[in-house]
């Protein structure tokens, strides 16, 4: 390995069989985890209901869904995985997955939760999940991540998709609430993650990925981060307005909002980079905590 750049014989080279646990690991379950909460919450949320068994399958096809764009990710970026010490022991750069197992791995799982999700629940859903899939891959991954540091802003609207999906399993339709589930995703993700590209800018120095923090310096990035929490804040309350929050979501929802901003100011004024560690945590729970009182108040209604 050299500066910036990895031998391709090494990196195509063939892996050892790898064990389940890798193939795991390729799915990215911690991101995973996250994916499926927020698409129970559009279920959960959604006036109708759905038999606990289509339900599952539902919250299944999200999860497969979301694994499969994250190995093909992986598959795609083994170059630069190899070189930031945050993704260097992920299964293809050490070896223990081949590249092209990864990649058929994929593409499997793609087509077969979509269709799924098509057969059990409806193609509204389905198709909002292969446009999620195909956003994530094509729009993030190939084009922008590499190119932009708008790569999260734009890239981010990936990761917003399984409340709506979630929602469209049961109605069969998008609706205004749904739409403004997806745009909590939407704005939340910049300060989520150039939260943690500030404390690890050299890492993405080093493989060449134009974070901002990396293009436009931290003094530029954290007031992007105040800015995006800043509109979060009122954001946040609509679902209460729209009647699919109630009255602990409208306080809980303000609350967490303005905990956040502070943790913003906190990294804009800092000159290390613990806050932004605090912040990125708290980013987590953030909007955990937001679909799990939404989710709560409805299944105690």
């Amino acid at each position: 390995m050299t500066d910036g750049v990895i031998d391709t014989q090494i990196m195509d080279s063939p892996a050892t069989a790898g064990t389940v646990s890798d193939y795991v690991a390729l799915l990215k379950p911690r991101v995973m985890s996250l994916v499926v909460f927020s698409g129970f919450a559009g279920m959960v949320v959604a006036p109708g209901s759905l038999h606990p068994v289509l339900t599952l399958v539902a919250v299944l096809c999200i999860a497969l869904a979301s694994g499969a764009a994250g190995a093909i990710n992986m598959w795609y970026d083994r170059d630069i995985d190899a070189l930031m010490d945050r993704t260097a022991n992920r299964p293809i750069p050490q070896g223990r997955v081949p590249a092209s197992e990864a990649l058929a791995f994929g593409i499997i799982l793609t087509i077969a939760s979509v269709a799924l999700m098509g057969l059990a629940l409806n193609w509204v859903a389905a198709g909002l999940l292969a446009l999620a899939s195909a956003f994530y891959i094509f729009i993030y991954t190939m084009w922008l991540k590499r190119r932009t540091p708008q790569n999260i802003v734009i890239g981010g609207a990936a990761g917003a998709f399984p409340p709506m999906i979630g929602w469209a399993a049961v109605t069969g339709d998008v609706s205004l609430a749904s739409i403004v589930l997806f745009a909590l995703i939407f704005f939340w993700t910049p300060p989520h993650f150039w939260a943690l590209a500030i404390f690890r800018r050299l890492d993405y120095q080093h493989a060449g990925v134009p974070m901002l923090p990396v293009v436009a310096g931290e003094a530029e990035t954290k007031k992007q981060m105040l800015i995006y929490t800043l509109i979060l804040l009122p954001l946040a309350v609509v679902p209460y307005f729209l009647g699919i929050g109630g009255l602990i979501y409208l306080i809980g929802s303000m609350i967490l909002g303005l905990a956040f901003v502070g943790l913003a100011i906190q990294v804009l004024r800092s000159r290390d980079h613990k806050p932004a560690r605090r912040m990125f945590t708290f980013s987590i729970l953030y909007l955990f905590l937001l679909f799990a009182i939404l989710i709560g108040e409805h299944l105690v209604a």
